[in-house]
């Protein structure tokens, strides 16, 4: 029965079906599914399969935000019952627009990305000055920094935030990636910067990759 209930549950967060989502989380719930199969083998699942879909160009940003929508729904009955657990997410970073920039469509597009891989994100939004997300990524115990910029006349703040990064002498345990339209792979290592990602689903993909690697070398 649960695994019946997990596909169905993956199979309506695809369809961006955010009221049989909750209904079928709470009823996993009651049927006593384990919360951590829940989430991974329902919800993430579900998720995974949709940045797949966006990545292949198969669906667009619309569909996105709907599915990240019913997911949200799915895992706001979860979290409580994920407290009490000890389920832990895989990885925690902090995301946001550089300074100088207002555009957010991307940046909250790799932030629900992320969240369906299990990752906690910490959305400091747009305009982010370099000092805020060193401080973010050491308050908040941080293993990712992630700026996004659309403006080439604000790529160079990307600079300053690698800069602080090595100043705070935290670069061995927080990695900074960056994205966003103008920025290339090129850029990434003129400015020494851990990681760049042409999209939100490879963005996803990466930043777990980098939290699993900086968690077996602590």
């Amino acid at each position: 029965m649960s695994f019946t209930i997990l596909q169905e549950i993956s199979a309506q967060l695809q369809h961006g079906n955010a009221r049989a989502v909750r209904e079928l989380v709470q009823q996993a719930i009651d049927a006593g599914v384990p919360v951590e199969c829940i989430l991974n083998d329902g919800l993430l699942c579900g998720m995974s399969v949709v940045g797949e879909r966006f990545k292949r160009t198969e669906i667009f940003v619309p569909e996105v935000l709907v599915a990240a929508r019913a997911m949200n729904q799915g895992a706001a009955l979860l979290k409580p019952l994920l407290a009490s657990s000890d389920v832990k997410p895989c990885g925690k970073v902090c995301i946001g627009t550089v300074r100088g920039d207002l555009h957010d469509i991307g940046k909250n597009l790799v932030k629900m990305m992320m969240e369906g891989k299990g990752l906690e994100v910490v959305d400091l939004g747009t305009d982010v000055e370099p000092e805020t997300y060193v401080r973010a990524a050491v308050e908040q115990d941080c293993r990712i920094i992630c700026c996004s910029a659309l403006l080439t006349t604000t790529m160079s703040v990307m600079t300053e935030v690698v800069d602080k990064v090595r100043q705070a002498g935290i670069h061995d345990r927080v990695k900074v990636m960056i994205g966003g339209a103008p920025v290339t792979e090129t850029f990434c290592a003129q400015i020494g910067a851990d990681r760049y990602t042409p999209d939100a689903t490879t963005a996803a993909d990466a930043a777990v990759e980098i939290c699993r690697t900086l968690a077996e070398t602590r």
